[in-house]
């Protein structure tokens, strides 16, 4: 399914080197103005060709809104954006008719659409179709700031480099503030130069590199998801891992969790200001599936980009035989970077749905 939502729903529509991509947002209420300029740093954070890091090939990426949006202020009927695909190179995939390319859902693709699929660009699988999920999770954002929600993230590591974590306990909004202005978020920046050599390495060895993003959300009142399978860890799960590239999620400690007592893991209470909150947040603003009030705090794995430039083993479709395959075009060495943004959309959309 492209569709995704209950109260806030989205659809997804177009192919990677289609003549456009969009998204229908239904659900939003009226009477929002939206910021074009925080919504347009949103969709240029995650457009290529903004960073030395990513793939040279560049797209603008204006999103061109057709309805639900009159003088800049949400009307309440459904908000559809449609982003023109203005740089395809189409000629770079011929050679990727009969023989998938490993890494890529050409192959999956194949057998779950019979060979009808577009595969140009990897069609409706390409990371290509986040331009319209972050236009759709930038107005979601805007939408909750308005309730006091805040939402950023950073790059918590490229391959074994690693930045400093959040702190769980308390983030500033001058560190949200400053990590939603950049394109290469970091919480320590002086880790920047040694992830870029990692890129850069990979790069020039015709190899890309994954990394981990860490996303949080401030400002989330307690109360929040239904159990057992609308939980508030099931909601942002789902449409997480719509993201292509996504390989893992976790929540709070996440897997190291499972390294410590209960007595270590568990997160006391105490009044605060006349507020309940934990001294700890091992469970990352989540306990039963629904928050605490604590900050919601996540990490997703992003695998490394699958395109590469090395000649691979694959398969030829039509002869059956074994063959190999040197991947053409342009193509990012780490997409970590631009995938950030999409982390930080995806939670909008799953907390304005909770």
């Amino acid at each position: 399914m492209s569709s995704w939502g209950n109260k806030v729903k989205i659809s997804i529509f177009g192919e990677s080197h289609g003549p456009a991509i969009g998204v229908v947002l239904d659900g939003i209420e009226p009477g929002i103005r939206l910021d074009m300029d925080e919504l347009l740093l949103n969709m240029g954070r995650r457009a290529p060709g903004k960073d030395k890091a990513a793939t040279p090939r560049k797209e603008a990426d204006m999103p061109n809104i057709l309805s639900g949006v009159l003088d800049g202020v949400t009307t309440g009927a459904p908000i559809c954006c449609v982003i023109e695909n203005t740089n395809t190179r189409s000629g770079d995939y011929g050679n990727i008719l009969s023989k998938p390319r490993p890494g890529h859902a050409d192959y999956t693709g194949f057998m779950r659409y019979n060979g009808f699929n577009d595969i140009r660009g990897g069609g409706h699988f390409s990371g290509r179709l986040t331009a319209p999920l972050v236009f759709a999770g930038s107005v979601c954002r805007q939408a909750l700031k308005l309730q006091g929600f805040k939402i950023a993230s950073h790059i918590y590591s490229v391959n074994t480099v690693q930045d400093k974590p959040f702190d769980p306990i308390s983030i500033d909004d001058s560190l949200i503030e400053r990590l939603n202005q950049k394109s290469f978020p970091l919480i320590d920046e002086a880790v920047e130069n040694e992830m870029r050599s990692v890129i850069e390495s990979a790069r020039l060895s015709q190899d890309s590199v994954g990394g981990i993003i860490e996303c949080c959300a401030t400002g989330v009142k307690a109360g929040l998801g239904s159990p057992m399978f609308e939980g508030a860890e099931n909601v942002i799960s789902s449409v997480m891992f719509g993201v292509p590239a996504v390989k893992g999620l976790e929540f709070g400690a996440g897997f190291d969790i499972t390294k410590m007592h209960g007595s270590q893991s568990n997160d006391p209470f105490k009044y605060e200001n006349g507020k309940v909150v934990t001294t700890s947040n091992n469970n990352g603003g989540i306990i039963g599936g629904i928050t605490t009030g604590m900050p919601i705090i996540l990490r997703a794995a992003i695998k490394p980009t699958a395109s590469i430039s090395q000649q691979q083993s694959t398969v030829d479709l039509q002869t059956k035989e074994n063959t190999t395959l040197v991947v053409k075009g342009r193509h990012d060495p780490c997409i970590v970077s631009r995938a950030s943004v999409v982390i930080e959309s995806a939670l909008a959309l799953a907390l304005i749905n909770l």
